[in-house]
């Protein structure tokens, strides 16, 4: 009789990102992640259950990570301010394929409403403690909001820019950031 193979979590989710990365979220099923991690269709469920637990998963993986990297960014007890920029230097410095993953991880958010609605509130909170009804509040919303749109329109390749639009772009975004802290320029 053979022995029970633990299934590796994180290698199953490398799997089913590569699937959605490159032949997007309609390919996502568990016979397809099961043949990607080279494991049982039984190995993907046994770990995950069900294609939307799989989607979860996946998701927050990619959150964990994603805050890791604000937190890490920002340090010990950032203020609002602070962690925003940090949000804006984390997205900056994310590579293609890093913004491949992202933009499938959003795909696949978006044909689930459970998972929208996580997404949903996470965005909700990524300007909390910001004051909205001051100038300074509005220029660091809209600092947030032009990251945000740069972001999705490179990574779902509706806008090609070069590296230098990229980083000058990021310089103007930063600069509605600096005004937002009463920084110089």
């Amino acid at each position: 009789m053979g022995r029970y193979q633990a299934v590796d979590r994180d290698s199953v989710l490398d799997a089913a990102e590569l699937i959605v990365r490159t032949r997007g979220i309609a390919a996502l099923t568990i016979d397809a992640v099961a043949k990607a991690a080279g494991i049982s269709k039984g190995g993907v469920q046994s770990s995950f259950g069900t294609k939307d637990q799989l989607i979860a998963a996946m998701y927050a993986r990619w959150g964990t990570e994603f805050e890791a990297a604000i937190a890490r960014q920002a340090g010990e007890e950032p203020s609002p301010m602070a962690r925003l920029r940090a949000y804006i230097e984390v997205t900056y410095r994310t590579d293609k394929a890093e913004g491949d993953r992202a933009a499938g991880m959003m795909a696949a958010l978006l044909n689930a409403p459970e998972h929208l609605r996580q997404f949903q509130q996470w965005y909700a909170s990524q300007l909390d403690g910001i004051d909205m009804s001051t100038p300074e509040g509005r220029r660091a919303r809209l600092a947030f909001l032009a990251n945000e749109g740069l972001f999705m329109l490179r990574s779902f390749g509706f806008m090609k820019m070069s590296e230098r639009e990229w980083r000058e772009i990021y310089a103007d975004i930063r600069g509605l950031l600096d005004d937002a802290e009463g920084r110089k320029t």
